[in-house]
């Protein structure tokens, strides 16, 4: 059965940003959708986000998953696919405003306390793609060009749009059509 986990970002709440919109529409599209509040996310930790995540026996994860996470949201899904049992693998993670290190913001500093083996994480996902404005004023675009190499991901360069959120954009970011149509189009492609 398809489902989806939706993960926010550092001080986040599931129904911040296009969070729960995204969360409604694949739902209309057949989708399991699960959209956490994770743990003392003002100081994210992977240790702490993986044990959520993997003892939560709701959420399940195999080959019709797709991972979507924004700002923390996004390096955490790295922390979930290396920390997932060997045999299993998802579809497709959908990573916004990803980053690859604490920003100097020490308050990010336990999403990077084990490294990254990204030779690893690439196995664990079908397809990873990296939406990223040119103007974000918290990610440098150089670190998602970094995770699209080093994950051989796909990487969309979206003009003027900040941090996809409503914080750094505006309310426009209470949905994120343009993130609906790129998961609908890799499920078509799934059907043929």
């Amino acid at each position: 059965m398809k489902n989806a986990l939706i993960l926010h970002g550092t001080g986040g709440f599931p129904t911040e940003n296009w969070f729960d919109w995204l969360r409604q529409e694949l739902e209309k599209l057949n989708f399991t959708v699960a959209v956490p509040q994770l743990p003392s996310c003002d100081r994210p930790n992977i240790k702490t986000y993986n044990n959520f995540l993997l003892e939560e026996k709701s959420y399940k994860f195999n080959e019709e998953s797709i991972l979507i996470g924004h700002s923390s949201g996004a390096v955490a899904i790295f922390g979930l696919l290396q920390a997932l049992p060997e045999s299993v693998k998802v579809d497709t993670c959908y990573l916004v405003g990803a980053f690859k290190d604490n920003l100097n913001w020490d308050s990010l500093n336990g999403l990077f306390e084990e490294p990254f083996d990204f030779a690893k994480i690439k196995n664990k996902a079908k397809h990873f793609v990296f939406i990223h404005s040119d103007n974000d004023p918290y990610c440098p675009l150089e670190h998602a060009k970094f995770l699209a190499k080093e994950l051989d991901g796909e990487l969309i360069i979206k003009e003027g749009q900040k941090h996809f959120s409503v914080g750094t954009f505006g309310k426009e970011y209470r949905k994120f059509p343009f993130l609906l149509e790129l998961i609908e189009k890799g499920q078509n492609a799934i059907k043929k």
